[in-house]
């Protein structure tokens, strides 16, 4: 018995040395891979570089189109896919009677969060631009990216909610309180920072998304902004923008790079600098959220 306990906290010691060595090749492979984008993009950097459009010139190109098309497309994405997948986790989590019917429901939305994201691409593809014709469009591109991350929202909503302890809905329904009282006034509140930081977390994904967009028609060289939502005409608001072609960040990093001048290729690591401290910042701001709700609601 001593030997074979021996024999354990050896293989555990062992264990413990390859997981950390690994941790460490990641994390110093990472940093040296951000430390020499940030040389290389950070001289380009300037307020030039984002209010300039794009241009066959490197010295006058800039990402004013490309974070305003980001900007937009995650706009429309988080319009459409926080309502439905809070509301569906909610469902499933609360309201759905647990059958054979359910679990399918459930397995089937797992596996969709786990499936590459160009398959999302085709399947838009089909739908939105050739059979809706919706073309190569801002509401395409934010269809498309919102049901990419609408599982990631599902899944992270169900979770949030199981987290929260059963006492809570019985001491509600026990003061009398209805099903969806309970839901609104109990459930929502506490598991509110784990929704929140999900979907924080499926839109900073969204906001790095490649593949699916340049399936469904994304320019890669686009010098103008889409239609201003606000005329000073009536009706005063217009939705002609969301019908308008656009450009993502990474699409224009992908344009700078497969180009052969060097130029391009600093202002492509400049790009990806911005997108990489919008996707920490959005990282961030979760972490913040999730810590502010911990501490306003405690069980």
């Amino acid at each position: 018995m001593q030997k074979q306990v021996e024999r354990l906290k050896r293989q555990d010691s062992v264990f413990w040395v390859v997981g950390l060595g690994s941790l460490l090749f990641a994390l110093v492979t990472l940093l040296s891979l951000i430390i020499d984008m940030a040389m290389t993009g950070w001289p380009r950097i300037s307020p030039a570089f984002f209010t300039s459009f794009a241009s066959r010139f490197p010295e006058k190109a800039g990402i004013f189109s490309a974070w305003v098309g980001s900007l937009t497309v995650v706009f429309v994405t988080a319009a459409l896919a926080i309502p439905l997948g809070v509301a569906t986790g909610i469902y499933l989590e609360e309201y759905a009677r647990k059958n054979w019917l359910t679990k399918i429901i459930e397995i089937n939305i797992l596996n969709l969060a786990g499936i590459p994201s160009i398959t999302y691409g085709l399947m838009a593809l089909g739908i939105f631009v050739y059979h809706f014709q919706l073309g190569q469009s801002i509401i395409t591109a934010g269809l498309t990216l919102g049901l990419l991350i609408l599982p990631i929202i599902i899944v992270t909503t169900r979770e949030a909610i199981r987290t929260i302890p059963s006492h809570i809905r019985e001491a509600s329904y026990a003061l009398g309180s209805t099903k969806w009282q309970t839901v609104w006034n109990h459930i929502l509140p506490y598991s509110s920072g784990g929704i929140l930081t999900g979907v924080v977390i499926a839109l900073s994904r969204a906001i790095g998304e490649t593949a699916p967009l340049l399936t469904v028609g994304a320019l890669t060289f686009i010098a103008f902004l889409p239609t201003p939502p606000v005329m000073a005409e009536p009706p005063f608001v217009s939705f002609q923008w969301l019908m308008d072609p656009y450009t993502v960040m990474p699409i224009q990093m992908f344009n700078w790079v497969s180009r052969p001048q060097e130029e391009f290729h600093i202002n492509a690591a400049a790009a990806g600098l911005v997108l990489l401290t919008m996707t920490l910042l959005l990282n961030a701001t979760a972490i913040y959220i999730r810590y502010r709700f911990r501490r306003k609601y405690k069980w």
